[in-house]
């Protein structure tokens, strides 16, 4: 399936975006709260009732311990949104200055979210946060770089306010460079609207020179629900908001597909010079052994309290 990365320029609904998309997926799906400023759902939708026992920083501790204890902390460290577990999520951080400890361990996390979308047929959403800069590059410690990296798409998430985007204007540059260079370059790099704003899709496309690829209504009552701070609405499931996630989870994996397919078979060219012999293609399973037996052990993730 697809591994979707979502980032802002500043609070712009990431997490409540994250969380609907997530929730409305009709497939297996799971939410990493990876944001080193820290998490919000523990003390938002979940009210508190998980403890700081649970959640990302604990598998930055597994990680040092060896390449099974990951696989076995991921999969203990997931609690259900659903009765069933066919929707889950990765709590995050309780305190931003956890955040250096996850350094090392962010390019073992990004090999967890591909295997469980290509080998599990999950939807990975990623919550990487606000997005941080250094000199014009990612931040090495505020921003969870090889999630970025590794992801299908990434989603620059903005409101439809002039304030909005003339804050995101000035990161767009710098994630289609660090795509482009150290990603799966910059065709992965989109925009998910919030249409809580004047501005139209049109209009925020040319704006940001990106594509809008998505997009969700601003419902509030839902994205309060969502944020911890209201009532669940009735039929949360009849949502005019759970209803465009789903919309748009369905248009991210069509352009998630349309991407693969291009670069697996691009534009026939003329050829300058004799090409380089291809390198041999290097199988999951040896690319990452630390995540063996994450998706046998996904059904053991802990329920939700709420159900």
């Amino acid at each position: 399936m697809t591994v979707t990365a979502l980032v802002s320029a500043k609070s712009c609904g990431v997490t409540t975006s994250a969380l609907a998309m997530t929730l409305s997926s009709t497939r297996p799906s799971l939410l990493a709260e990876c944001d080193p400023a820290g998490g919000t759902i523990r003390a938002g939708l979940f009210q508190a009732q998980i403890t700081a026992g649970t959640g990302l920083y604990h598998l930055a501790v597994a990680e040092r311990a060896g390449e099974d204890a990951l696989a076995q902390a991921f999969a203990a460290h997931l609690v259900r949104l659903d009765e069933f577990g066919h929707r889950q999520v990765l709590p995050g951080l309780t305190d931003p200055a956890q955040a250096p400890a996850l350094a090392r361990s962010w390019p073992a996390l990004a090999q967890v979210m591909r295997v469980l979308s290509d080998e599990g047929g999950y939807d990975v959403v990623i919550d990487a946060g606000r997005l941080a800069l250094e000199s014009g590059r990612f931040h090495s410690t505020l921003t969870p770089a090889p999630l970025l990296h590794g992801a299908d798409l990434v989603l620059l998430v903005v409101r439809a306010t002039d304030q909005s985007l003339a804050l995101a204007r000035h990161m767009t540059e710098p994630l289609r460079n660090e795509l482009t260079d150290r990603g799966t370059g910059a065709g992965a790099l989109g925009v998910l609207l919030i249409e809580d704003g004047p501005r139209r899709a049109h209009e925020v496309s040319e704006a940001l020179r990106l594509p809008v690829m998505a997009a969700l209504p601003w419902e509030p009552d839902t994205a309060a629900y969502l944020a911890g701070t209201g009532r669940a609405p009735r039929r949360l499931n009849k949502s005019a908001l759970l209803g465009a996630a789903r919309t748009a989870l369905g248009q991210l994996q069509a352009a998630a597909s349309r991407r693969a397919l291009h670069q697996k078979y691009p534009p026939a060219q003329a050829p300058t010079a004799l090409p380089a012999p291809a390198p041999a293609p290097v199988p999951v399973a040896s690319a990452a052994p630390q995540v063996a037996g994450v998706l046998q052990r996904l059904g053991q993730g802990r329920k939700d309290p709420r159900v």
